[in-house]
């Protein structure tokens, strides 16, 4: 079973090395880093696009689990405002993102591409699963610049 995962994985990254990028999208490393290239501990990152708003603090650990808080503030729409706990894998954070919205508890699954001491919001499918919203395949998630969070200050 390992030597299948390990032989899809080595193949994944060849298939991926020669994929052309579109441009605005980002293809994510899928090599897996032992090491944070930045230090431990809390980072904040935000977005600010016309009157839209998104805040991402990150609490980092040296196992590369995350945990921190995550809002949305997009214009015209209720306000989404939660935490997040997962791992980064390479240069991808992958997290469940805990959050209330008019008044109703959800759950799903979010992504980020960390790239040059930002984060780009990652898209794909979702489906429902044990209660809450999953990407349905993490290999085909899109990486699109126009949601880039750059890091700023934490208040």
């Amino acid at each position: 079973m390992k030597k299948n995962i390990l032989i899809i994985g080595v193949l994944t990254l060849v298939l991926a090395s020669c994929k052309k990028e579109k441009p605005g999208e980002i293809i994510p490393s899928t090599v897996e880093s032992g090491e944070i290239k930045e230090s431990v501990g809390k980072q904040c990152f935000q977005s600010i696009t016309n009157k839209d708003t998104v805040i991402l603090t990150l609490n980092t650990n040296s196992h590369n689990e995350v945990d921190g808080r995550l809002t949305y503030k997009i214009y015209q729409k209720d306000k989404n405002e939660g935490t997040i706990i997962g791992n980064i894998k390479g240069d991808t954070l992958i997290a469940d993102y805990t959050f209330k919205s008019e008044g109703v508890s959800s759950i799903r699954e979010v992504a980020f591409l960390k790239k040059a001491g930002t984060f780009v919001e990652g898209y794909g499918d979702l489906i429902e699963t044990n209660g809450k919203l999953v990407f349905k395949d993490k290999k085909l998630l899109k990486f699109d610049s126009k949601m880039t969070l750059s890091k700023v200050d934490c208040k």
